[in-house]
C-alpha cells in the first residue's frame, strides 16, 4: 500500500544502506562451479505445502479454500530485464486464473556474490513487494539483504510485472488476485529450493505493506519457511480498509468496484483475513514490524496480528514512523532480518 509519497525517505534509506555491508563481506560458504544458475537453465520442483490436522473449523474451511493439490513442478531461469534482478525465475501458478501471462509467475532473482563477483551458496529469501507499481520497496529490500550475503528472489505478485497483460482486477477478480498472491508465494519456497547455490533448509519469507499481509496469510497455511518477516502490515483487513488512510482507501475502492455490498465485501475478505490463521504462524521464527504512526495499517490492527500468532517479546518491533516513513528504518531491518536469516 506504499505510494510515490515516500520516494524521498526510499532516496535516504538508499544512501544509508550503501554505507552498510558491501556486496562479498558475508561470502564465507563455497561455491559449487558445477552448477551455473543461468539463463536458459530448468530445474524440476514439487510442492511440499503440508496443512496438516487443523481443529478449529473456521481455520479448516479457510485452508481447504486456499491450498492446492501439491504437485510437480518446473522452474526455469530467464534473461532478466534491466535493474531486475541477475536473472528471472519462471514457475506455474499454484492457482492458476486462465490468464497465461499471469498465470506464469516471476521472481527477481538477486544472486549473492563472493569478493570476485562469483555467485555462492547461501541462505534465501523470498520478497513481497508493496502494491506500488514500480515494486520500488520489495526491490530496494531485495537488494540490501542481497549486500548481506542473502538470495533474494523478489516475487512479482499477480497482475504486476511481467505478468500484467491488461487492466489490474478489481472486486471480486481483485479477491481472486490475493488468493492467487498467497498461493504463489507458498510455492516460491518450493521453487527457490529447487535452484542451486541455495540453502534450501534456510529459506525466509518477508512482505511489505500489501505485501505484509499477502505473508500474513500465506505464513499460516503450514510452516514450510524457515522465517517470516512482516512489514507495515496486520489483521482485520476489514477494518484496515475501513479505518486506514490514503493507500488502504485506494485498496477499498478497487474492491467495492462494480456496487458491491458492504456484507459482500466483507465476506470475500474473510477469503484471505491473516487472522483467521494466524494461530498457526510459527511465533518463535516470525517477526513484525509496524509504525506506531501508520495512518494506513493503523497500530491496533499490528497489534491485532501480533496477538492472534503470540508472538513472543521483542518479536514485534514498533517504529517510531508512519506507512511511509518507515523506509528509514530499513538498514536497521535488513540486518536484523539478515541475522534471523541464518539461524
Amino acid at each position: 500500500m506504499l505510494s510515490h509519497r515516500f520516494l524521498a525517505y526510499v532516496l535516504a534509506a538508499c544512501s544509508l544502506i550503501g554505507l552498510t555491508t558491501p556486496p562479498g563481506a558475508w561470502a564465507e560458504a563455497p561455491r559449487d562451479s558445477r552448477v551455473e544458475p543461468i539463463a536458459g537453465k530448468t530445474f524440476a520442483a514439487h510442492d511440499t505445502l503440508a496443512t496438516g490436522h487443523e481443529a478449529e473449523l473456521d481455520a479448516r474451511n479457510c485452508l481447504e479454500a486456499l491450498a492446492w493439490e501439491p504437485n510437480h513442478f518446473e522452474v526455469t531461469l530467464q534473461v532478466a530485464k534491466e535493474h531486475q534482478g541477475d536473472v528471472w525465475v519462471r514457475f506455474p501458478s499454484a492457482r492458476p486464473v486462465g490468464d497465461a501471462t499471469n498465470d506464469l509467475a516471476a521472481m527477481e532473482w538477486y544472486q549473492a556474490r563472493d569478493a570476485a563477483g562469483c555467485v555462492i551458496e547461501a541462505p534465501a529469501a523470498v520478497i513481497v513487494h508493496e502494491s506500488g507499481s514500480g515494486m520500488t520497496v520489495g526491490r530496494l529490500i531485495a537488494k540490501s539483504l542481497r549486500s548481506k550475503g542473502i538470495h533474494t528472489f523478489m516475487l512479482q505478485l499477480p497482475y504486476y510485472g511481467v505478468r500484467r497483460a491488461g487492466e489490474r482486477p478489481q472486486g471480486e477478480r481483485l479477491i481472486e488476485a490475493l488468493c492467487q498472491s498467497i498461493a504463489d508465494a507458498r510455492r516460491a519456497r518450493d521453487a527457490v529450493a529447487a535452484l542451486p547455490l541455495v540453502d534450501a533448509s534456510h529459506i525466509s519469507l518477508q512482505g511489505t505493506s500489501l505485501g505484509g499481509f499477502v505473508v500474513a496469510t500465506t505464513a499460516g497455511l503450514d510452516r514450510g519457511y524457515h522465517s517470516v518477516f512482516i512489514l507495515l502490515a496486520g489483521g482485520d483487513l476489514a477494518g484496515v480498509l475501513a479505518n486506514g488512510k490514503k493507500d488502504a482507501q485506494k485498496v477499498r475502492q478497487a474492491m467495492m468496484a462494480g456496487g458491491m455490498g458492504e456484507g459482500e465485501y466483507r465476506q470475500m475478505l474473510s477469503r484471505i483475513e491473516p487472522l483467521r490463521l494466524a494461530h498457526r504462524i510459527d511465533a518463535n521464527r516470525t517477526w513484525l514490524f509496524s509504525g506506531s504512526y501508520d495512518d494506513v495499517v493503523p497500530p491496533h490492527n499490528s497489534e491485532l496480528l501480533a496477538t492472534s500468532a503470540h508472538l513472543p517479546e521483542g518479536h514485534h518491533i514498533r517504529l517510531l514512523a508512519n506507512h511511509y516513513s518507515g523506509i528509514i528504518f530499513l538498514p536497521m531491518i535488513s540486518q536484523q532480518m539478515s541475522q534471523h536469516m541464518r539461524e
